[in-house]
């Protein structure tokens, strides 16, 4: 016996409005527009914003192959693929209603104008239109809406390629959005492509040029590759699941201290350092998530924390894993695999660690010169009651003030006891949380004059006092911190005649 059924079709206008609401930013609409082209074959893409207040747009034109009048129907009808569908190597898409889904989270009107072997085809969704005839079901009007056939004029001259317009921005466009609000919306959409493009984007073999009103937008490497203060990078980690082979490959970022500020900058990211830490999934070259921990951690997930801002790691999938990495529609989120779980947690211990004493040692935890370790002045102690700080009394400068202090060595060793005891680890934690920033240290700013004459002090009282040749005193000099950030102040220390203390 057959069960009964019923035909229950959604309602054309209740359903476009419910589909606005899936949490897409413009940067993020945009991006999906654009890995629409690149699966078209499209080498450059112009993305233009015109402001005009509540009659701005948003342009969107690819030299790709375009479409035929049936590829396009079939390209603005909602849910025309499965995801479960098997999908080129080379596709960006995956669900089928991104091109909808993107464009109606920031307009309420839709054009698509194509052109594929000469054959021009143009197909427009108007909300507003589906609202005013909520009977009449789920029509697509043909051409582009009065007074808007000028802005398809891009298309003309050309035999493929494709044009998507926004108009009527109501999700952009709001009450007291002004052109300023519009010129800052740009400059964060330019962030956001950079970084998610970044790699079709590099040299030396660019497979893509994206032009922000004009103007080519310029890739986002968040990984700094060939900075010359890089710390550490990893070999590629390899693994195949059943899903596709799986890529890895970890950064240590450098320290702040051994960049300039404009690297500083750039280097943050659209969101920070903070933020920016973690792992960076990519399918096709494409990014997908940038930063965060993907739920990994031993026992409790890790949080972004500044002490691991230094980390971050390129981690690739193909396109045959969305399902098993639970990818979702705005492609901003994702999921490993329980079978991955623990070799991905491992990857990224080892990285976070490294990190995390780059950014405690301010980068210069290496060797010195003379290839001996760099001397600290304070080295942490661990107990099963926690961890204590102590000044290491092996360091020049502490040395040489407890060598000589004479009768007053029980008054010094108090003083550096009550240091030692009130070390603001708190008010120190408070100040980093904050300003998003660890406090100055190691001279940092301060001009050379004022660290020349420590410098110099500790200098003289190693050759006059403790006998030392001027040659040893410079190389123990450059093994200490942080003395051995300024190589070019020691060798200009001058020769000091150990007999008689002249120079």
């Amino acid at each position: 016996m057959n069960a009964k059924t019923r035909s229950a079709p959604p309602r054309a206008g209740a359903m476009m409005e419910a589909l606005r609401g899936l949490g897409y930013s413009t940067a993020a609409s945009l991006a999906d527009i654009i890995d629409n082209s690149i699966s078209a074959g499209a080498t450059e893409v112009r993305v233009d914003f015109a402001w005009l207040g509540t009659s701005s747009r948003i342009s969107v034109l690819d030299d790709g192959r375009g479409m035929n009048d049936a590829e396009l129907e079939s390209a603005m009808r909602l849910g025309e693929k499965s995801p479960l569908d098997a999908r080129a190597p080379g596709d960006l898409g995956r669900f089928g209603v991104g091109l909808k889904t993107a464009s109606f989270a920031q307009c309420r009107q839709l054009t698509v104008a194509t052109v594929k072997a000469g054959e021009h085809s143009c197909l427009r969704w108007d909300l507003d239109a589906l609202v005013d005839n909520p009977d009449g079901g789920w029509l697509l009007f043909e051409g582009a809406a009065l007074g808007s056939e000028r802005f398809l004029e891009p298309l003309a001259n050309r035999t493929a390629g494709t044009l998507v317009l926004w108009e009527k921005l109501d999700r952009i466009v709001t009450c007291g959005f002004t052109a300023d609000d519009f010129n800052d919306l740009i400059d964060r959409v330019e962030a956001h492509l950079a970084m998610v493009f970044h790699r079709l984007l590099q040299a030396p073999k660019p497979s893509l040029c994206l032009l922000l009103n004009g103007r080519p937008v310029a890739p986002w490497d968040p990984f700094m590759v060939g900075h010359p203060a890089k710390p550490w990078a990893s070999p590629i980690a390899r693994t195949n699941t059943d899903a596709g082979p799986v890529e890895v490959e970890c950064h240590v970022l450098p320290h702040k201290d051994r960049l300039t500020s404009r690297e500083l900058a750039v280097a943050a990211g659209p969101n920070g350092w903070t933020a920016q830490q973690g792992f960076y999934v990519y399918r096709n070259e494409r990014l997908l998530v940038a930063g965060g921990w993907l739920g990994l951690g031993p026992g409790r997930a890790w949080n972004r924390e500044e002490a691991h801002r230094l980390a971050r790691i390129r981690l690739d999938i193909p396109n045959t894993a969305d399902a098993a990495w639970t990818i979702d529609i705005r492609k901003s989120t994702a999921r490993p695999p329980v079978s991955l779980r623990p070799w991905l947690t491992r990857l990224a211990e080892d990285t976070r660690e490294r990190a995390r004493k780059v950014f405690a040692f301010r980068g210069s935890p290496p060797p010195g010169p003379s290839g001996n370790a760099i001397e600290q002045a304070w080295r942490v102690e661990h107990s099963a009651t926690g961890a204590r700080y102590r000044i290491d009394e092996k360091h020049p400068a502490v040395a040489a003030v407890l060598d000589s202090s004479g009768e007053q060595l029980p008054l010094v060793r108090a003083m550096l006891r009550v240091i030692e005891e009130t070390v603001p680890v708190q008010r120190i934690w408070l100040d980093t949380a904050e300003n998003r920033e660890t406090p100055r240290t190691g001279f940092a700013g301060e001009p050379p004059a004022s660290i020349l004459h420590v410098l110099a002090t500790l200098y003289a009282d190693m050759v006059d006092r403790r006998g030392m040749s001027p040659d040893a005193a410079k190389r123990m000099l450059m093994s200490t911190e942080p003395f051995h950030n300024y190589p070019t102040l020691i060798a200009s220390l001058p020769m000091i005649d150990q007999q008689s203390g002249s120079q």
